[in-house]
C-alpha cells in the first residue's frame, strides 16, 4: 500500500550527507514493510537483520567496533556482498543497544553505506539514558495509516477529485456523501496496515475487530518490558483508562478514574513509558497561545489520545454495527472517537504536538497547532450544531489570522473561519494553503 512516508524515504536516500536513519513508531504501522519496499525497489540490494528473531546477531556488535569487520561479517551471514549500492536493514533494534551505538561509526568510518534502523521499543530504548550517536542520525516517526493513505482504496474517485481540490469550494453532494460514508469507515477500521488490508480484502468489519483486539494484546503484551515489574500494572491501568478518559465533557487526564486515590507521582512513569512507546499522545493545556507553544505548557493539565481511532473505538467496545446507525459514530462517547481521529491526523501533518487551551471555566479550544509562526484555534464538532462559543471567545481575546473548525458541514471560508469536513482533516495544511494564496 502506498504510504506518505514513502517520499520521505527516498528523499533521505538521495540526501547529501546522509546519515543512518532511525525509523520510531508503534508496532505494527508499517515499518518493517517501509524498509523492505525501499531496498527492494530503490537498492540494488538489501540486508535485513532483525535482532529480535536472531539474538545471536548482538555478538557481532558487543565484541567489535571495526566497522569494516563488521560489514564484512554481516556480508558473510546474509550471502549478499555490503556495498555502496546495498540498503542495511536493522530492525528490532532495541534489542541490541550496541548495533544501535555503532550508527556513529557508520556515519564517520562508512558514510557511503546506507543503514535504515526500527524497533517497536525503540523511543523506551532512546529515553532509557542509553548513551546513542547525537547529530550522527536521521529520525522519522512512523504512524498509523492516514484517512488520506485508506482513501485510494476504498473510493478511488473521490480521493482523486480530492487530490485535485485547488480552490476553498463546497464539496459537491456527491462526492461528499461518498467520502462521509468512506470516513464512517475509517472511524470503524482505523489506519494499522495489517486492519486496513484485512478490510480491503474481506470488505466486512468482523475480520478487522479480531485483528484490532490482537493489537490490542500484543501493546498489554510488550508492558512487561518494563524494567520495573511494579510499572508493568500501572501500564496497564492507564492504558485501560484512555476510553473513560476521553468520553468525559472535559477530556482533561483525571487519575482517579486509574483507580480511587491515584496520585500523579505513582503513575508519571507509566504515562511516560506509553508516550515513549508510540502507543498514546499526550497534549498539554496552552496557558498562551505564544511561540513556541511548548514554552507556555501547563504541565500538570493534559490530555491522552490513542495512537489509531480504530483502537480507542475497540478499546471502547463501540461496536461496528454504529456504522449504520446516522452519526452516532460522531457522537458516541460525547465525540471522543472523533476527537481522537482529529488529533492522530494533527500530529502527522504539524511539526509539534498540539496543545488545547481554556478561559476558567467559560471556554475550550480543543486543539492548538503552529503553522509557521501563526497559532491557530481548532474546534472539533461531532454533532449538527456549530456553534462555538469557545472559539469566538478565543477569537474575541487574541484576533488569530485564521480559525478552522471541523464539522459534518461543507468546505467554506468566511470571515477567517475555516470550516473543513471532517473527512477532509488530511488536508488542513494545504487547505491553509489555499487560503495565505488567495
Amino acid at each position: 500500500m502506498q504510504r506518505a512516508i514513502q517520499n520521505r524515504l527516498l528523499q533521505w536516500k538521495d540526501k547529501s550527507g546522509r546519515l543512518p536513519l532511525i525509523i520510531q513508531g508503534a508496532r505494527q504501522v508499517g515499518k518493517t514493510y517501509m524498509m523492505k519496499w525501499l531496498g527492494e525497489k530503490h537498492f540494488e540490494s538489501s540486508v535485513y537483520f532483525n535482532f529480535d528473531e536472531r539474538p545471536e546477531l548482538q555478538e557481532f556488535f558487543s565484541k567489535n567496533k571495526d566497522i569494516d569487520r563488521i560489514v564484512q561479517s554481516l556480508s558473510l551471514i546474509s550471502g549478499i556482498e555490503i556495498d555502496h549500492q546495498t540498503l542495511i536493514i536493522f530492525d528490532e533494534i532495541q534489542e541490541c543497544p550496541e548495533a544501535l551505538s555503532t550508527l556513529k561509526y557508520f556515519a564517520e568510518k562508512r558514510p557511503d553505506l546506507a543503514v535504515v534502523c526500527a524497533g517497536s521499543l525503540l523511543g523506551i530504548l532512546l529515553h532509557s539514558g542509553f548513551s546513542f550517536p547525537v547529530g550522527k542520525v536521521d529520525f522519522l516517526t512512523m504512524y498509523p495509516m492516514t484517512f488520506r493513505e485508506v482513501l485510494p482504496y476504498w473510493n478511488e474517485k473521490s480521493a482523486h477529485y480530492i487530490d485535485r481540490m485547488d480552490a476553498l469550494e463546497p464539496i459537491p453532494e456527491l462526492f461528499f456523501n461518498e467520502l462521509s460514508d468512506s470516513f464512517k469507515k475509517y472511524l470503524i477500521t482505523g489506519g494499522m496496515p495489517a486492519v486496513v488490508a484485512e478490510f480491503n480484502r474481506s470488505k466486512t468489519f468482523s475480520g478487522c475487530e479480531n485483528l484490532l483486539e490482537n493489537l490490542i494484546l500484543s501493546y498489554k503484551g510488550d508492558f512487561a518490558k518494563h524494567p520495573v515489574m511494579q510499572d508493568v500494572a500501572k501500564i496497564g491501568q492507564v492504558f485501560d483508562s484512555l476510553p473513560s478518559q476521553l468520553a468525559r465533557e472535559n477530556r482533561k487526564f483525571v487519575y482517579k478514574l486509574i483507580r480511587t486515590g491515584a496520585r500523579a507521582r505513582e503513575y508519571e512513569d507509566s504515562i511516560q513509558w506509553l508516550i515513549r512507546s508510540g502507543l498514546v499522545h499526550q497534549v498539554f493545556l496552552n496557558t498562551k497561545p505564544g511561540i513556541p507553544l511548548s514554552a507556555y505548557d501547563d504541565l500538570s493539565a493534559f490530555k491522552l489520545y490513542a495512537l489509531d481511532v480504530g483502537i480507542m473505538r475497540r478499546m471502547a467496545r463501540l461496536n461496528p454495527s454504529a456504522y449504520a446507525e446516522g452519526n452516532r459514530l460522531f457522537t458516541e462517547f460525547k465525540g471522543a472517537i472523533v476527537e481522537n481521529y482529529t488529533l492522530q491526523s494533527l500530529v502527522n501533518q504539524f511539526e509539534d504536538t498540539p496543545r488545547y487551551w481554556i478561559s476558567g471555566n467559560t471556554a475550550e479550544v480543543d486543539f492548538l497547532v503552529q503553522y509557521e509562526n501563526d497559532i491557530i484555534p481548532i474546534e472539533v464538532k461531532s454533532d449538527e450544531n456549530i456553534k462555538s462559543r469557545s472559539l469566538a471567545l478565543y477569537h474575541q481575546k487574541y484576533n488569530p489570522v485564521v480559525r478552522i473548525r471541523y464539522s459534518l458541514k461543507n468546505l467554506s471560508f468566511r470571515d477567517g473561519l475555516l470550516n473543513i469536513p471532517l473527512f477532509l482533516t488530511d488536508y488542513t495544511t494545504e487547505l491553509i494553503k489555499m487560503i495565505s494564496h488567495d
